[in-house]
């Protein structure tokens, strides 16, 4: 999220959290370049009036260099041109502000089916059944109680069914970068994914060395 109001910025990131999503934040366009080139981000929230470059210059540097992280642009105008152009350099979504925090949390979810080359809400696999745009999983119709950063792994997982996650990419999706991680952080939140899925649900592998895989089913 590149946004430099600073009461804004902490309201759309405890919102985003509450909803499982890790959320890395900063002001200024300079940085969010720096930033963006070194994590994989499903998705880009990005202010246009933001001090030194704007949020145009940010997204036209984006797409100039290849980069095709969904971008959702926030902004305080209301003018067509202005949202005209911002579509045209690129951007995914547009949202004017005041906004309504469902919809921009709605909109945040299906930029990020997006990136995942998921469009459809609803993942299945055997028994699991988790709907990402609820937040709410279950297994043989058996509700299960994630905590958000479990949500987060199985979510990882789920969308990635039968092939290996490596542990560095569930940190970056599960933990903002400047969150303090233990050691066994993701251990931890497997070991009570696999205690709620139980004996019905896909079983989560570890491979040694490298992540996790959940069975296609």
């Amino acid at each position: 999220m590149i946004e430099d109001d600073a009461a804004l910025a902490r309201s759309i990131a405890t919102l985003l959290r509450a909803g499982g999503h890790a959320v890395d934040h900063c002001t200024g366009g300079e940085e969010a370049l720096t930033l963006v080139s070194g994590e994989p981000y499903a998705v880009v929230i990005l202010d246009v009036g933001l001090p030194g470059i704007d949020g145009f210059t940010v997204l036209e540097r984006l797409r100039r260099r290849g980069d095709r992280v969904p971008v959702l642009m926030l902004t305080a105008r209301d003018g067509l041109d202005d949202r005209v152009r911002g579509l045209d350099l690129g951007a995914d979504d547009y949202l004017r502000k005041p906004f309504d925090p469902e919809e921009l949390e709605a909109r945040v979810r299906a930029l990020g089916r997006r990136r995942g080359g998921d469009p459809v809400p609803v993942v299945t696999i055997g028994a699991l059944t988790l709907n990402r745009s609820t937040g709410q999983a279950d297994v043989a119709g058996r509700p299960l109680a994630l905590r958000r950063r479990e949500w987060a792994v199985l979510d990882a997982l789920a969308t990635r069914a039968g092939q290996v996650v490596p542990r560095e990419l569930l940190l970056a999706e599960v933990f903002g970068y400047d969150e303090p991680v233990g050691p066994n952080a993701i251990e931890v939140h497997v070991t009570r994914l696999r205690s709620k899925l139980g004996s019905a649900g896909p079983q989560i592998r570890t491979i040694r060395g490298v992540g996790y895989l959940i069975d296609a089913g």
